[in-house]
């Protein structure tokens, strides 16, 4: 066996930090699968089962597998999401590196996810605020949230379980777990200068729609320049 571990991105290591010791491990979208392989080799998993969309990333998840001799410990699956998973055979569900779109899309056809039997560790590339806004009205709840620097770019990554929550606009974009985070303050920003920019591009347009939409989003603004101002507060800035 190697006795060498794949190396992990930034992201990918907060992920792998947080699934649960003798977890059932889906990693869904998997790629190369060095999350399952690496925790595999680390003996946290009880049962792994990468997958994905296409062939070609499924089949380097293999080699992968191969290559640091763990490819009989993971269960790799050709599925459109969660399709190929059974409810009862994972307890722990990990969506990485793909639209927070993309990520809606997959629970959204997996309503199981949403029981009280499953983790799920979610890093939206992007669209954070449309993957919080579905798990809010779904039945889930967002646990714990923190931000990573990969390459430049801060990513959210989030821990999920059923339950319920109530946060006002700004968290929906700025996350509602971020106050005591050192990247906090940053991503609120990014996020205000975001949605200013959607706004003088709405305001270059007519009709009702376009205008209710920039009322909308300059009341988020609003919001996140309360929870910008309460980031500094709380860590001093």
């Amino acid at each position: 066996m190697n006795t060498r571990k794949p190396e992990l991105s930034t992201r990918l290591h907060l992920l792998a930090d947080w699934v649960p010791q003798g977890a059932a491990l889906v990693d869904v979208g998997t790629d190369h699968a060095y999350l399952p392989v690496r925790l595999a080799l680390e003996g946290r998993l009880r049962f792994a089962i990468a997958c994905d969309l296409r062939p070609g990333p499924l089949s380097r998840g293999q080699d992968t597998a191969r290559r640091f001799g763990v490819l009989e410990q993971i269960d790799f699956r050709l599925c459109d999401g969660l399709a190929g998973v059974g409810a009862k055979e994972v307890d722990t569900v990990v969506i990485a590196g793909m639209g927070g779109e993309n990520i809606v899309s997959i629970l959204a056809a997996a309503p199981w996810t949403a029981d009280s039997n499953h983790i799920l560790l979610l890093q939206p590339q992007s669209r954070a605020e449309e993957l919080r806004a579905f798990l809010i009205a779904n039945g889930y709840a967002i646990c714990r949230e923190q931000l990573v620097e990969d390459r430049g770019t801060i990513y959210p990554v989030l821990k999920v379980r059923p339950g319920h929550q109530d946060p006002y606009p700004g968290q929906i974009y700025g996350g509602a777990h971020l106050m005591g985070d050192p990247l906090g303050g940053r991503y609120l920003v990014e996020q205000i200068l975001r949605l200013q920019t959607a706004v003088a591009g709405l305001n270059r347009g007519s009709g009702p729609e376009t205008s209710e939409k920039a009322d909308r989003l300059r009341d988020v603004i609003a919001s996140l320049m309360v929870l910008w101002e309460e980031w500094r507060h709380a860590n001093g800035s």
